[in-house]
C-alpha cells in the first residue's frame, strides 16, 4: 500500500505487545501508524500508554451486552481505518461482526504452542501450569490470525522455547513474557512491509 499501515490495537490490561510495536513504530523500524486502542476495561494501563502517545482511545465495556459491545468495537475498528488489528492480551472473545469486518486481518499472540496448549479459558499463567504438568520438553510462543473459535486460525509465527530443569510455571511464564513483545513487534513489522503475506 502507498501509505503507511494503519494498525489498531485491543488490549485488556497493560498492553505490552501494544507498547512495543509502537515503541519500534516510533523508532522508525515499522511502516506503520498506530491508530487506536481499544480496551475492555476503563482501568486498564494500555489506556494511559495510548494518551501519552497520542493514540486515540476507546473503551468498549463486553460484559453487559455483548452483542452490542460487537458492533461497537466493530464500527470503532472501521472509524479508524485501520488496516490490521493487534491483540494485545484482550481477554474478551471477538464477536461474528467485528471478524466478519476485518478477516484475516486480526493478529493475536499466545504463550505457548498451538494447538496443544489453546482453547477456552487458556490464557496466562494456566498456559504455563499446563505445559508444566503435561511434562512437555518444550513450549514457545504462537502468532496466529483470529476467528471464531479460541487460539483458532492459521499461524503466522511460531517460536519454541525449551524448559530447563526445575522448570516450574512461574519461570516459564517469565522466560514466554520477556520474548513475547519483541516477537510480536517483529511479525507486525513483517506485514506492514510485505514480507509476510496474509491471505486474502
Amino acid at each position: 500500500m502507498s501509505r503507511p499501515m494503519k494498525i489498531a490495537f485491543l488490549a485488556s490490561r497493560n498492553g505490552s505487545g501494544f507498547r512495543a510495536v509502537v515503541a519500534a513504530i516510533e523508532a522508525g523500524e515499522i511502516p506503520a501508524r498506530p491508530c487506536l486502542l481499544v480496551s475492555n476495561s476503563p482501568r486498564a494501563l494500555a489506556l494511559d500508554f495510548a494518551r501519552t502517545h497520542g493514540i486515540a482511545d476507546r473503551v468498549i465495556p463486553t460484559q453487559d451486552d455483548p452483542v452490542a459491545a460487537d458492533h461497537a468495537l466493530a464500527e470503532a475498528l472501521s472509524a479508524s481505518g485501520a488496516d490490521l488489528v493487534v491483540l494485545s492480551g484482550y481477554l474478551r472473545r471477538l464477536g461474528p461482526v467485528t471478524l466478519a469486518r476485518f478477516p484475516s486481518r486480526i493478529v493475536n499472540i499466545h504463550p505457548g504452542l498451538l494447538p496443544q496448549f489453546g482453547g477456552e479459558g487458556m490464557y496466562g499463567r494456566r498456559v504455563h501450569e499446563a505445559v508444566i504438568q503435561s511434562g512437555a520438553a518444550e513450549s514457545g510462543i504462537t502468532i496466529h490470525l483470529v476467528d471464531g473459535d479460541y487460539d483458532h486460525g492459521p499461524v503466522i509465527g511460531l517460536w519454541r522455547v525449551p524448559l530447563t530443569p526445575g522448570e516450574t510455571a512461574e519461570s516459564l511464564e517469565q522466560k514466554i513474557t520477556s520474548l513475547e513483545p519483541a516477537r510480536l513487534a517483529e511479525t507486525v513489522r513483517q506485514i506492514a512491509t510485505g514480507e509476510l503475506k496474509l491471505p486474502d
